[in-house]
């Protein structure tokens, strides 16, 4: 065996084997995207002013608390739009008190003062750091719903400046993923005054038709065996965020049910709520409607469930958006593509047609163009594909109908590689070269051009992968994987082939 060569045949076979390992067999290990497997792509419209309207509504809580503890009187605080609101009926021997108060507990509002009145108006740069968190904020909490839901290979990723696109392959309810991720999941606990009753004003009777300042109207959920209104108090006794742990359980006439436990602080508050209310109703309401609402028998402590005659499949649901939280803002639909398993398979079939007819074609080409030297060519080009399949098998990327068409780039620009060594060994063999030095500067003189077209193409293919959405990503990681595998299998395994065949002593090749 040549000087040097065993090296380098035990590099080829690992780096080959490893990668074989890897992709067999191709129908377990190679991830399809939705293009090739079929699902639903979904774009969404995050309502950012939903955002701003709760800042709003916690200022204003947070400012009139203020005001009262102050003894500060006002008529009224009334919020004109998300993000602005004013306070009027002040008193004008007040107004210093008034300025202290709001510069301590209004940071991030714009003021405007007249003699009896207080506009707020919230900054340009809180705003629109708020728009963005809720954003992001919305992504992620999309994304945790959609790994409890159990989606393969999901593609969940922001576009522009409030929109989320979501891409589930394999998904066959697309109607329950749309609901389970628009749901947003507000859950509270809170004490019934009253209720229910057929309406609202049957309801008011014993306040003097007044909803009294401490309380709110709830409607109950018909559905759920809770049909008519309640009035209940405004403050919580627990909320959605003091859960620790929720599971699938059962209820006392062994129906569905979710089973809950409590963070310390929670159950604490719950504890004490509970033992205060005994024989009270506590209403439990999950997006502003009572699920149910149980009589408090006994103290309760760190644990419970949420029962409402649920089925299996709504416990599941009601589960994954209990653990991954409520969205910061509502959300809309503004696009919504379901690609049927038929026609993604049709896809694979003739996306295999044509990588397998364009490999055909160019295995035809060398081996009659290039003869014996052709046949090195078609040994790389297949290695070429052994590898980007290795490798998209690793990092578990998924294989899309765009990163076909890049699989079928890469074949051409594979060949071509070979093409420019060729065609240099056969000017230095013209120039009088032996065959083994014909060999060696044919490889060092092409190698530089090999090097600067692939390294163009990738860096052209990064930027596609950076900026493009997920077919154009499918489509840049397919084609960067084969450009970086065409560097290895065109100049090392290819030369390789040319040193193990041919002696040093030739004085002829085929090409």
């Amino acid at each position: 065996m040549k000087k040097g060569l065993r090296w380098k045949i035990l590099l080829t076979l690992v780096v080959l084997g490893f990668c074989l390992f890897m992709a067999l067999p191709l129908k377990d290990k190679i991830k399809l995207g939705l293009d090739l497997k079929g699902g639903i792509h979904l774009v969404l419209q995050v309502k950012t002013d939903d955002s701003l309207d709760g800042e709003t509504d916690q200022e204003i809580n947070r400012l009139t608390e203020q005001f009262k503890k102050n003894s500060l009187t006002y008529a009224s605080a009334v919020k004109e739009r998300p993000g602005r609101f004013a306070i009027t009926g002040l008193n004008i021997d007040q107004q210093t008190m008034v300025r202290d108060v709001v510069d301590q507990y209004a940071p991030d509002w714009d003021t405007a003062y007249l003699p009896d009145k207080v506009t707020f108006t919230l900054k340009p740069g809180v705003e629109a750091l708020l728009r963005d968190q809720s954003v992001n904020q919305t992504l992620e909490t999309v994304r945790n719903r959609v790994d409890e839901f159990g989606v393969a290979e999901p593609l969940i990723q922001r576009q522009g400046d409030d929109q989320i696109v979501v891409e589930l392959p394999g998904v066959d309810d697309p109607d329950r993923v749309k609901d389970l991720i628009k749901v947003t999941a507000v859950l509270t606990w809170k004490l019934v005054k009253a209720g229910p009753a057929e309406d609202e004003a049957s309801l008011l009777q014993p306040f003097g038709g007044v909803v009294p300042d401490d309380a709110e109207i709830i409607r109950g959920d018909a559905k759920r065996g809770h049909p008519g209104v309640y009035l209940v108090e405004k403050v919580a006794a627990i909320t959605g965020s003091d859960l620790r742990t929720v599971r699938r359980g059962t209820d006392e006439w062994n129906n569905p049910a979710v089973a809950f436990t409590l963070s310390p602080e929670g159950g604490r508050r719950f504890e004490q709520v509970t033992g205060a209310n005994i024989g009270r109703a506590l209403a439990i309401i999950l997006d502003n409607k009572i699920q149910s609402a149980p009589n408090i028998n006994t103290r309760i402590g760190d644990s419970g469930i949420i029962q409402g005659q649920f089925t299996n499949q709504e416990v599941d649901d009601l589960i994954i958006v209990l653990k991954a939280g409520a969205l910061p803002a509502g959300i809309e639909y503004l696009e919504q593509r379901v690609i049927g398993p038929a026609l993604g398979s049709d896809s694979v079939r003739q996306g295999m047609m044509a990588g397998l007819a364009a490999i055909i074609l160019v295995m035809s080409f060398m081996l009659v163009y290039y003869r014996l030297s052709g046949v090195n060519a078609v040994i790389a080009m297949i290695f070429n594909v052994v590898i980007l399949f290795g490798v998209l098998a690793y990092f578990k990327a998924n294989l899309t109908l765009p990163g076909i068409a890049g699989l079928i780039l890469a074949i051409g620009m594979s060949v071509d590689a070979n093409v420019l060594i060729f065609e240099r060994i056969k000017e230095e063999r013209a120039a009088g070269k032996n065959v083994p030095g014909a060999i060696s500067l044919g490889f060092n003189r092409a190698f530089t051009a090999i090097f600067d077209s692939n390294l163009t193409t990738i860096i052209s293919a990064v930027f596609l992968f950076q900026f493009g959405t997920g077919p154009i990503k499918g489509y840049a990681i397919t084609l960067i994987i084969s450009l970086v595998a065409n560097v290895f299998t065109a100049v090392f395994i290819s030369r390789l082939m040319f040193d193990i065949t041919i002696p040093k002593t030739a004085t002829k090749m085929s090409i």
